[in-house]
């Protein structure tokens, strides 16, 4: 089924050093942009990480040091990706969980200002996990009847995802063909931030997702306990999550004082 799309759509897989979200890199990049008319542009770029690669990694998705070391950096290609994705929507496998999070950091470290939160995310992933529990080689199986060849590299992953995703579509006559509607679907909730360290309560309240403060407005615990915001930014958060956190930070310092 061709996608009802009232934006272009960005599918795209990352290849990582690992697969931590705060300090693991980009060493592969594929993102497939889809058109309303249909019309698609693929591209593929390979990244020098600045680190090396961990061997249980290479081993997986075989990129190694020396694959990348002539690559340029993600900073030096980070406006350009940026350029590519500008007034689209995006969709991944288990993207909402890895590589958005994964992405969003990259940008916040070259310094290239993206407001992500304006985009929808459709995961692929929790569609299928939802309606039938499998990776994405079985999903490609199921969907589309087809072997996966080259299984975890980005090309291959992004191009099935796209693929699975229309299939999906086909199958389960209940599954809206359209973007917010996918979006909202394949959300695991109303994350503040892309790690979901905060959420959105029911009323719309940011609150803490994790620790001590657990369900509790950020808000009211940046008041009672000050101390928490720098405990935060001192620690192993994403920086995302520290930006987000500064932003309700920096909002309600200004409601003060325009009181």
């Amino acid at each position: 089924m061709k996608l009802n799309l009232k934006n272009p759509i960005v599918f795209f897989d990352l290849e990582t050093t690992g697969t931590n979200i705060n300090t693991d890199r980009i060493v592969e990049i594929c993102y497939l942009k889809v058109h309303p008319n249909g019309n698609e542009e693929a591209k593929t770029l390979r990244i020098n990480p600045e680190m090396h690669i961990p061997e249980a990694s290479s081993a997986v998705h075989g990129i190694y040091d020396q694959d990348v070391a002539d690559c340029p950096t993600f900073k030096e290609v980070a406006k350009n990706i940026a350029k590519d994705i500008e007034g689209c929507d995006l969709a991944g496998f288990n993207s909402n969980r890895f590589d958005i999070p994964v992405l969003a950091e990259e940008f916040l470290r070259a310094d290239v200002d993206i407001d992500m939160a304006r985009r929808k995310f459709v995961d692929v992933q929790v569609i299928f996990h939802k309606r039938e529990q499998r990776t994405l080689s079985a999903a490609y199986k199921f969907y589309c009847d087809k072997n996966l060849e080259d299984a975890h590299t980005a090309e291959a992953d992004t191009r099935a995802t796209y693929e699975v995703l229309k299939a999906q579509l086909d199958r389960y006559p209940d599954l809206q063909n359209d973007i917010a509607y996918l979006s909202e679907y394949s959300s695991f909730g109303k994350n503040v931030d892309f790690a979901g360290r905060m959420v959105y309560d029911e009323k719309g309240v940011e609150i803490f997702n994790f620790g001590k403060y657990k369900g509790q407005p950020v808000v009211e615990v940046l008041k009672k306990d000050p101390g928490y915001y720098g405990w935060i930014q001192n620690s192993d958060f994403t920086l995302n999550t520290k930006a987000m956190l500064t932003r309700i930070r920096l909002r309600e310092m200004s409601n003060l004082t325009t009181k």
